[in-house]
Formats: C-alpha cells, structure tokens, sequence
C-alpha cells in the first residue's frame, strides 16, 4: 500500500530500493543528515521543489508522493512535465575521450530538459535516454573534454557511428568502425590516439550518442 504521507513514503521508498537517505541526502546535493532530519525530527518541513523532483526521478515515483501538490505533473524520466518538456536524467560519471574512465556512481544528479516534440522528430524514445560528460580529448574536435553528450540506449542494430561503450570497467566514448567481421574497431577522430580493436565479446556498447553540447 502506498503511504500519502511523504516522511514515510520517502522512507518506505529507500527501503525497498536498499539505499540510505545519507546517500540520497548526496545525491540531492545536501549533507549526510538532511534526509535523516526531515524524516525524523520534520526539519525541514516539507522537501524542496528541486530536491522533490530528483528524488521522484530517482524511484520513478510521482512528485504528489513526496509531497507535491497533486497538479504537479509527474517527474518520471522520459514522462513530459507542463509544457510538453522531458526531463532527461544526468548521471554523475565521465564517458573518457582519452584511456579510459571509470563509472561506478550511476544515480541522477539533475537533469537537462528537452522538448517532447524535438525528440519525437528525432525518433528518440525519453525512456531510453541519459546525458553524460565528456572526459579527455581522444574525441576533438567533434567532442571536447567538458561537453555533455545525451546517449540513447535504445536496443537497435549496431551500426557505424559514435558510441559510448564499456571494456571492462572502462567507460569510453568512441566511434565504431565495424568493416572488419568479427572485430570491433574503436576509433579516435583526434589522429594522436591510436585505434583499439577488440572482438565484439569484450565491448559493451551501452548506447548511441545523438547529441552534444558544451561552452563555446
């Protein structure tokens, strides 16, 4: 049954998901004891706007759960908020454009907001999407150590093109070069950096990269 009161909903929540509110005080951004406090001595009152919605992205629960007003739209990735927006959820980890990064943190830390109606041009399905930094410079000059990549991970036939991978425990975003059967070659655009070529069962290939920004 699910609580409407938001201290033991929120309690209830990260119970089942198996995670401490001192971790998810971080992921919202506070100190180790926020959480703790608000659902134990009620300080604060009632979450913050911001720190509501990416606890409500988080367990994949509507906003009212936390404590939203009911005519809050719900803040699921890949559902539009008012104004036919999508959050797309930011995950705290680099795809290297250099040796190799690894990823072991994968909770959101924010968002960036699409338009419904430019992904539905794009043939991208919100659900399926997430955006990530780029580290290292292997990728220059179509992507730049610092720019912020969104990634579909949408299951399709491999083909051509950037992607972010997994070779081990080394996230890495790379451009693919499948003409060789039974080898997958990781291609640099910066000439400085060499090409990897592996067979296919050592490279994970987590999704397709379908768009870039970064400061000019």
């Amino acid at each position: 049954m699910v609580t409407t009161d938001p201290r033991t909903r929120l309690l209830q929540l990260a119970g089942e998901r198996g995670i401490s509110l001192s971790r998810l005080s971080e992921l919202i951004g506070r100190n180790s004891t926020y959480l703790q406090q608000f659902i134990r001595k009620g300080s604060p009152r009632k979450l913050e706007e911001g720190d509501r919605r990416t606890l409500a992205r988080f367990f994949g629960v509507d906003e009212a759960e936390l404590g939203a007003p009911e005519d809050i739209s719900p803040a699921v990735p890949g559902k539009p908020p008012r104004g036919d927006w999508v959050d797309v959820p930011r995950l705290p980890l680099g795809a290297s454009a250099g040796p190799g990064a690894l990823a072991l943190d994968e909770l959101p830390v924010g968002a960036f907001r699409f338009s419904a109606r430019w992904l539905r041009e794009q043939g991208l399905d919100p659900a399926q999407l997430s955006a990530i930094r780029v580290e290292g410079d292997s990728m220059e000059a179509t992507l730049r150590d610092g720019d912020e990549i969104l990634v579909d991970r949408t299951l399709r036939p491999l083909r051509d093109g950037i992607h972010v991978v997994r070779v081990g425990e080394a996230l890495m975003v790379k451009r693919l070069d499948l003409a060789r059967p039974g080898t997958i070659a990781l291609v640099s655009d910066n000439p400085a950096y060499r090409t990897i070529e592996l067979p296919p069962e050592e490279v994970q290939v987590i999704g397709r990269v379908v768009w870039k920004g970064g400061r000019l």
